[in-house]
């Protein structure tokens, strides 16, 4: 394997698994999650030699086309998968981030689960790292109140 693709797998050890379980967050639908990472796996290795930092690549492609594929889809459709086994209180989180904006959504997953930088989560969303601020604190905010809701 050379050294642009070892790259590439290196970052998919590394990440893939946190990478697959944001896109599951962000889409609420395996599937989906499953698919875009399989997506930007195949064009990472198509494109191995020029991706410069295969992690920050792979997670901003990941999103990109994870979006796109939301954007697809009707709105009747956006419902979370129930019969996906996770423990409390995975379930009211994956609740409550289908209830924040896509952008808000995105960004506290990319920040602070997925501990990416400001100026990457701008890349991805196309905006300024200002908005990114703006999209962590309402998203954090909207999230707060939503899980206390649950929990009353």
């Amino acid at each position: 394997m050379d050294e642009a693709r070892e790259r590439i797998a290196e970052a998919y050890r590394r990440d893939g698994a946190a990478l697959w379980r944001a896109l599951y967050s962000f889409t609420g639908d395996r599937a989906m999650a499953d698919d875009a990472l399989a997506e930007t796996l195949a064009r990472a290795v198509r494109r191995a030699d020029s991706i410069r930092d295969a992690t920050a690549w792979m997670w901003r492609v990941a999103f990109r086309i994870a979006t796109t594929e939301l954007r697809s889809r009707p709105e009747h459709q956006d419902t979370l998968e129930q019969a996906y086994e996770m423990p409390d209180p995975i379930p009211e989180l994956m609740t409550a981030l289908r209830r924040i904006s896509p952008n808000q959504r995105v960004a506290v997953l990319l920040h602070d689960y997925a501990d990416r930088p400001v100026g990457e989560v701008a890349a991805v969303l196309g905006c300024s790292r200002g908005t990114v601020f703006v999209h962590l604190s309402q998203g954090r905010r909207r999230l707060r109140a939503l899980l206390e809701d649950s929990d009353g």
